[in-house]
C-alpha cells in the first residue's frame, strides 16, 4: 500500500449565473482545501476554460447564453479527465438523464448543502487518483492510478 502524500490543490471551477451560489459555494470548497474559480457569465467561463486545466467542472444546467449540458460537452471535449457535477434549481428527470448520459459524474439539486458538494467533490476526486478530507480540509494523492495528474 502507497503512503498518502500532499498533492497539489484540487481546481475546481464553478459555474452559475446566480450570483449567490459561487459566494455560498466557494467557501465551502476552499474549506476542504480546493482552489475555486468562480464565474457567472457563461462565455467568460468558456474563455478561461480554454485557458487552465480544471479538475472538477461544477455548472449551472440552465443558464440562458450557454447551458450546462454545452459546457459539459465542451469539457470533454478538451479536458476528458475532468469530472463535471451539474447542479440546478430545476429538478427536472429528463436534463438530469441527458446530462448524465453526456458524461456528467453527478447531478445536485439546489438548494445545495455545502455538505452535500463537498461529498461529491470528493466522491469525484477520488475517482481522479485524489482524496479530500473533509474533516481537515488535506488533500493527498490517492492508492488510485489515474494517468495525466
Amino acid at each position: 500500500m502507497k503512503k498518502l502524500k500532499m498533492s497539489a490543490p484540487l481546481k475546481v471551477f464553478l459555474l452559475d449565473d446566480e450570483p449567490i451560489v459561487g459566494k455560498r459555494l466557494k467557501p465551502a470548497l476552499t474549506k476542504i482545501g480546493c482552489e475555486v474559480e468562480v464565474f457567472e457569465d457563461s462565455r467568460e467561463a468558456l474563455a478561461r476554460m480554454d485557458q487552465m486545466d480544471f479538475d472538477i467542472v461544477i455548472t449551472d444546467i440552465r443558464m440562458d447564453e450557454v447551458d450546462g449540458i454545452e459546457i459539459l460537452e465542451r469539457v470533454h471535449q478538451r479536458l476528458p479527465r475532468t469530472r463535471v457535477i451539474m447542479i440546478t434549481g430545476y429538478t427536472m428527470m429528463t436534463l438530469a438523464r441527458k446530462a448524465m448520459e453526456k458524461g456528467a459524474f453527478d447531478f445536485i439539486a439546489k438548494p445545495i448543502k455545502p455538505d452535500d458538494l463537498r461529498r461529491v467533490v470528493a466522491r469525484a476526486a477520488e475517482t481522479l487518483g485524489l482524496a479530500v478530507d473533509f474533516k481537515t480540509g488535506a488533500g493527498h494523492e490517492s492508492n488510485a492510478q489515474y494517468p495525466g495528474r
